[in-house]
């Protein structure tokens, strides 16, 4: 019996670990959960896995759930109950499926105490990636990652050497706007931008597949997870989603990884991980597909060659390119900035921010907080 914590239990990849934990509960436990402020649903997945405790990052709602809940559950809130939940003596595995950069101090927390990570959260390796992966080196946690494309090469370099690698290979669906000259995305709205058409993901991330800075941030996350150099990390588009990454060997071979676009796929394999067992998921048939491959137009998602930039010059900046970019994303979800702008708001911070120290996590909270402030300051001037 396995015992999980979930951060992030209430959004889309956290609601799909807690299916794939409620049908194989004869393996795991829930022993905590965490997030925002969902109290209803958080209250359901209470009643439902019994956690022994509960992190609620919202004060007001941490009391409005600590007012509803029944049992021996005990309710904790903010940075610092995230924290607890995450670094909870009694997990063995933490899969973090929080957004954004409020999920850097919980995984650090977790990796601290020495516990494996099921990573769903991009920032943590984008912002932080050389300290957290020197702390879990130390304390012998293993990262093991959840999004598609990186659990697909985690899976493609089972049983190999790391040398051998020739390149990555990350497949990109292209998102909604696959195919348009930037001129052709002018007027873009939210709702179209929302609208992806093989996954369903949160607003953020969904967003960011439009724009294809996630496929940037994947390019970045791969170099941190898989120790390789950014130029051997190629972005394909793949429309179809089904080969969700491959790894190109020294000899030429080339080994990829196929399934069904559902997210409790790689979910399952993160859980189950270093064992294999059997899902009631959908399994994946070929016939009458056909699987096309092209290169991605970075003068039309100009967000993806930014993201290589940013790893080749390292330190600090994927850093500010992502701060940059979750401002720019949630002021465009606010409806006050255009689709196309999202670029250039990053563009401008990135280009204009120096290079900064940040070897501790203390250091990379300050900073992300100066970028993002600093962003927010860029957009009232000029935009609003």
């Amino acid at each position: 019996m396995k015992n999980i914590a979930v951060l992030g239990s209430t959004g889309s990849v956290g609601k799909q670990t807690m299916e794939v934990l409620s049908e194989n509960k004869e393996h795991f436990r829930v022993t905590a959960l965490a997030a925002n402020r969902q109290v209803d649903v958080l209250l359901e997945q209470i009643e439902k896995f019994a956690p022994e405790v509960v992190a609620v990052y919202d004060k007001e709602s941490a009391e409005i759930l600590q007012s509803r809940v029944k049992g021996a559950t005990r309710i904790v809130c903010g940075m610092e109950g995230l924290c607890k939940v995450a670094a909870y003596q009694k997990n063995d595995l933490v899969v973090c499926a929080i957004a954004g950069s409020v999920g850097l101090l919980p995984v650090w927390s977790a990796v601290s105490e020495g516990k494996d990570i099921a990573l769903a959260n991009k920032e943590a390796m984008v912002a932080a990636g050389e300290i957290v992966n020197a702390m879990a080196a130390e304390k012998g946690a293993r990262i093991i990652p959840v999004d598609s494309e990186h659990n697909a090469i985690f899976q493609c370099l089972y049983g190999n050497k790391k040398n051998d690698v020739y390149n990555i290979w990350l497949t990109a669906s292209g998102g909604p706007f696959f195919g348009r000259t930037k001129e052709q995305m002018q007027g873009i709205t939210k709702q179209e931008a929302l609208k992806h058409p093989n996954w369903a993901m949160g607003q953020k991330i969904s967003i960011d597949s439009a724009t294809l800075m996630n496929k940037g941030l994947e390019v970045i996350e791969a170099v941190m997870l898989f120790g390789v150099r950014p130029e051997q990390v190629q972005v394909v588009v793949h429309p179809q989603s089904i080969v969700h990454s491959m790894v190109e060997y020294k000899d030429g071979s080339m080994i990829a990884q196929l399934g069904v676009a559902d997210m409790r796929l790689p979910i399952h394999v993160a859980l189950f991980y270093p064992e294999r067992q059997p899902t009631s998921m959908e399994r994946l048939n070929l016939f009458d597909r056909n699987l096309t491959f092209y290169r991605p137009d970075t003068e039309a998602f100009p967000l993806l060659a930014l993201a290589y930039e940013a790893v080749k010059k390292g330190g600090s900046y994927p850093l500010v390119l992502n701060a940059a970019n979750e401002v720019a994303v949630g002021v465009f979800l606010q409806d006050k900035i255009k689709f196309l702008d999202i670029a250039d708001i990053v563009a401008a911070i990135f280009h204009s921010t120096p290079q900064a120290k940040c070897a501790t996590i203390e250091e990379v909270v300050f900073f992300d907080e100066e970028v993002k402030r600093k962003t927010e300051e860029y957009i009232l001037r000029h935009y609003e």
